[in-house]
């Protein structure tokens, strides 16, 4: 049987075997938890019907079958790009990001994990590689949690961040249903799963929508700019929204979440790195209590783009938050091992390469008794 891509799919299959509701709650949390079935305080033969024990086999090896490691490349940061594999031979990306340190207590916080949501993207960011081939597939909920527990099996995840290859506001019943089940069964506080856009009234509609008792996410925009002509030319298939109505839209959320609206800013040297910009930022952010996270530019084969010496970055960062936006100069994750977001991808998808997983790899270099070259 094929691996279910959605977890409506896998709870139906879970019925199917004769799960109860407290079954199910049973084998998927320990599922997201990357917790052995086995384990925990009930055997599951003393509390899973045998019908459902005799179908956990097969269902963990589908499971498993979701989201592979296929390469992970380690930056100088401390995060690490993962190229993930999927069931069907697709391959996506997932970026785990170490833990930030508190401000004032100087204690590490949630350490967090960037994962996709669709193969390739219809948007076309002029800046990114993810949308060079546009849009290949959509990922159902289960493939989206899968890259959670792939990387969970490695070392914990309490953050996730819908910032990886594709726009979640494209897939949104596969989103919300992830976000859902990762602020439930996946124990992970509503304000640490932050779900990232261009913008797009559909996303507004639906998180307005949300019934009380739900998980309701944080919400970083990807803004890049607050010229309306610059941004459309930036990211040409982005749904029209003005700069400063996504603001406002974005405001409205993180007052009904509680939780502090995110603008995202790749910086371009020499298109919205000046002054038009700052003061444009300022008109828009000052003193609203949004956090602008300034990203710089991840070069790529193909984007004809530079970021700002470090220097320039730093000082626009230091301007922007004595103009009162709160602004950090954050690091794009990979940038030392080329590994932008869509890069490993793309180099993978290479008619000169072929997608093989790690384990695959580890078995043939144990094979031939040495290690494998990728």
């Amino acid at each position: 049987m094929a691996p279910a891509l959605s977890l409506a799919e896998l709870r139906q299959r879970l019925r199917a075997a004769g799960a109860l509701p407290v079954h199910e709650a049973r084998v998927l949390q320990r599922w997201v938890r990357a917790l052995p079935q086995e384990g925990g305080r009930q055997r599951p033969e003393d509390f899973l019907p045998k019908a459902l024990r005799d179908a956990l086999p097969a269902l963990q090896a589908d499971l498993a079958a979701l989201a592979q490691v296929v390469s992970e490349h380690p930056a100088d940061d401390g995060s690490a790009r993962l190229l993930v594999g999927l069931h069907d031979g697709q391959a996506v990306e997932a970026v785990r990001l170490p833990p930030e340190r508190a401000q004032r207590s100087g204690k590490p916080r949630a350490a967090g994990l960037c994962v996709s949501t669709q193969i390739g993207c219809a948007v076309g960011c002029r800046f990114c590689m993810t949308g060079v081939g546009g849009l290949v597939r959509q990922l159902g909920s289960a493939e989206i949690v899968a890259q959670v527990v792939l990387a969970r099996r490695a070392a914990p995840v309490d953050k996730v961040v819908f910032m990886g290859m594709g726009e979640p506001a494209h897939n949104l019943d596969a989103v919300m249903e992830a976000i859902e089940f990762l602020g439930t069964a996946g124990g992970i506080g509503h304000k640490n799963l932050v779900l990232s856009s261009v913008g797009d009234e559909r996303l507004f509609q639906r998180l307005a929508a949300l019934p009380a008792g739900a998980v309701k996410p944080a919400l970083a925009l990807s803004l890049h700019s607050t010229l309306d002509a610059r941004r459309a030319e930036l990211l040409p298939r982005a749904p029209a929204f003005a700069p400063a109505a996504l603001v406002e839209a974005g405001l409205a959320w993180a007052r009904a979440s509680g939780h502090p609206l995110q603008l995202q800013w790749t910086l371009l040297e020499g298109v919205n790195d000046g002054d038009d910009e700052v003061e444009g930022l300022v008109r828009l952010l000052a003193h609203r209590g949004a956090v602008l996270n300034l990203i710089p530019f991840n070069a790529g084969d193909g984007l004809d783009f530079r970021r700002p010496e470090g220097e320039r970055a730093a000082a626009l960062a230091r301007t922007l938050h004595r103009r009162g936006i709160l602004t950090k100069l954050r690091r794009s994750a990979g940038q030392d091992v080329d590994a932008g977001c869509g890069q490993l991808r793309a180099r993978a998808a290479s008619p000169r390469r072929r997608i093989v997983p790690v384990h695959v790899l580890a078995a043939k270099a144990a094979h031939d008794g040495g290690p494998g070259t990728g």
